[in-house]
């Protein structure tokens, strides 16, 4: 089966040998996203919510990409430098998901690609 790049400049470029995301059929795999402000390439500013919406907008903006959206999210993988933050992160993911919720894994990290707290990558199936 092909491989096909997704790319947008509307979330950070890869900042190594790897893909925004890959389309293999109908199934899109994305890369990990994390509070890159994609025009400065510099983490955003604020509090763990803050970064959690910045790295969910720039994974909404892949998705868009590879001609899907959020809605077509089956899974999830969350990444946290600290466990205390996940209510926050929970309370921000609630604002771009609806049931029924994609599965999801939320991992403590002892630490992020450029001091990030938080990360997440996903699985997209399109519709």
């Amino acid at each position: 089966m092909a491989r096909q790049p997704i790319q947008t400049d509307l979330a950070p470029a890869a900042i190594g040998p790897y893909s925004q995301a890959v389309r293999a059929g109908d199934t899109v795999f994305l890369s990990g996203q994390i509070p890159l402000d994609p025009s400065t390439g510099e983490i955003v500013a604020g509090d763990i919510a803050a970064q959690a919406r910045r790295a969910f907008d720039n994974l909404r903006a892949v998705c868009e990409a590879a001609g899907g959206s959020l809605d077509g999210v089956v899974r999830l993988g969350l990444y946290l430098t600290d466990l205390g933050d996940f209510a926050a992160v929970n309370a921000v993911m609630a604002d771009y998901f609806q049931a029924p919720y994609p599965a999801r894994s939320t991992i403590q990290v002892s630490g992020l690609p450029k001091g990030a707290q938080f990360e997440v990558d996903a699985i997209l199936v399109l519709r």
